[in-house]
């Protein structure tokens, strides 16, 4: 007994180890990776139905064929907390689930990645965006948790002037994505929120809800055409392609209309990445969340981040 106990905690010690140092060549160094920058493109509240989940890809005709043979497409991608825009969009860039306000009265618990990354990169916040149609995003750009209020805070384009007040069109805010990494140095961290396809299935409109669907494919296509031709983008961006939450499943409470529970039409969501680093035209259905994109993402660029939880997504990686 006492020799199997002790091979046990070998077996174990060894998993460890390796885990550990998923990062890390054979001569021990750090991994370095072709990516310089990543991209975060979140659709706002589709259901898997409507996206991956019909393999036509009718309402996502780039995704489904000409940008998932560019990547890694994580088809069992989960929300495993709250279901509602906020928190959704806190638990990607902070790892950490939480209840939160969904009427941006609220911030998150938790530092943000880009906090993490500006910190310990020592860059001016103009290197880490957050562009959104949805002013009430703005929370996203800070924390409550102490020391990191009010510190650290990436530069943010969210709502009708850009100021939280209000929210925008999806046009308007691809337009300033646009401006944003058309610049001389565009930023190294950004993340994107297009709203469309959520508020149109809120307002119970459902030729909308897929024509907006549609039109977020467009944007992602357009967004990784203009990565392509952007020389300093050019073969140095991971562009992740993800959602907040789903909606409720036809026959569950008032369907596609609302979300917000732990029902798999809301939970179930999925995740696109795209990069030099990443694999081509592969399907991953690993069990994966939205805590493990921060985690990623970290790994990628080389920062740390200590309350975030989830793992790195080694599936995604050559």
């Amino acid at each position: 007994m006492a020799k199997l106990l002790l091979s046990v905690v070998i077996a174990v010690g060894v998993l460890l180890t390796s885990s550990f140092n998923l990062n890390k060549s054979p001569n021990n160094e750090t991994r370095k990776y072709k990516t310089e920058y990543v991209i975060v493109l979140i659709i706002d509240g589709p259901r898997f139905t409507e996206t991956f989940g019909d393999t036509t890809y009718q309402y996502i005709p780039h995704l489904g064929n000409e940008l998932k043979k560019e990547g890694v497409l994580l088809s069992n991608f989960r929300n495993n907390g709250p279901t509602y825009t906020i928190s959704g969009h806190s638990a990607i860039i902070t790892g950490r689930y939480h209840s939160i306000s969904n009427a941006g009265k609220q911030l998150p618990k938790y530092p943000s990645m880009f906090q993490y990354y500006l910190k310990e990169k020592g860059v001016p916040k103009t290197d880490a965006w957050i562009i959104s149609s949805k002013g009430k995003l703005e929370v996203l750009g800070n924390t409550n948790y102490k020391k990191w209020w009010n510190v650290y805070k990436p530069s943010t384009y969210c709502g009708l002037h850009g100021n939280g007040a209000d929210y925008t069109g999806d046009q308007e805010t691809f337009d300033k994505v646009t401006e944003v990494l058309s610049a001389n140095n565009p930023p190294h961290l950004m993340l994107i929120n297009l709203l469309a396809a959520d508020s149109y299935a809120h307002s119970k409109q459902w030729d909308m809800y897929l024509k907006s669907i549609q039109k977020c494919d467009d944007y992602a296509f357009q967004l990784w055409n203009l990565i392509q031709s952007n020389e300093r983008l050019k073969d140095k961006t991971a562009l992740i392609v993800t959602n907040d939450h789903g909606r409720h499943l036809d026959g569950h409470k008032d369907g596609y209309i609302s979300h917000g529970d732990n029902c798999e039409g809301c939970r179930h969501i999925s995740l696109l990445a795209i990069g030099p680093d990443f694999k081509k035209n592969v399907e991953s259905k690993n069990c994966s969340e939205q805590l493990d994109i921060s985690k990623t993402i970290a790994e990628i660029l080389h920062f740390s981040m200590p309350t975030g939880k989830g793992r790195v997504l080694t599936e995604l990686f050559e």
